[in-house]
């Protein structure tokens, strides 16, 4: 069975976020291992320079870092990735499967972003949308994404 992990900067703080990332994992969890890793958002301050947001993501790069699975098939959310449908996706993930990966991992950066060293070691960056979304929704929006993409490959009539 394929096994997901979910690398997460921050905490869902929203009661709304946490039921509805809550019913996805439910439904995820008869169609993969799912698991999410929470690491806590790197704080810069307020009105900070470029310098002081680089070493915050350069600091929560590593605390994400630290929590991929070992030889998991890493996927990084961010704006400039690649846009895939939700068929598409589900093909790519069909075709890892086939090509005997067991193991993925999805991370989902904090309100300012991926560190670029985070970026530049995924398998693949991941667009959403050329949209920006709050870290909280687009995990939310994530987890319905790989329900969707696994339900397809399931052949469930999830997918309309």
């Amino acid at each position: 069975m394929l096994s997901i992990t979910l690398i997460c900067a921050g905490r869902l703080k929203e009661r709304f976020f946490e039921d509805a990332a809550a019913e996805y994992l439910k439904r995820l969890s008869s169609l993969c291992s799912i698991s999410v890793r929470e690491v806590p958002e790197a704080r810069a301050p307020g009105a900070c320079s470029e310098g002081d947001v680089a070493r915050a993501l350069a600091l929560e790069g590593q605390r994400i870092r630290r929590q991929i699975p070992k030889g998991a098939y890493v996927a990084a959310l961010c704006v400039e990735g690649a846009p895939l449908s939700s068929e598409e996706l589900s093909r790519r993930i069909t075709g890892l499967k086939t090509k005997g990966v067991s193991r993925m991992a999805f991370i989902v950066g904090g309100s300012r972003g991926l560190s670029p060293g985070i970026k530049a070691a995924a398998d693949l960056r991941l667009s959403m949308s050329p949209m920006t979304f709050p870290h909280h929704l687009a995990r939310v929006m994530l987890l319905e994404q790989l329900y969707r993409a696994l339900s397809i490959e399931a052949g469930s009539d999830y997918h309309k």
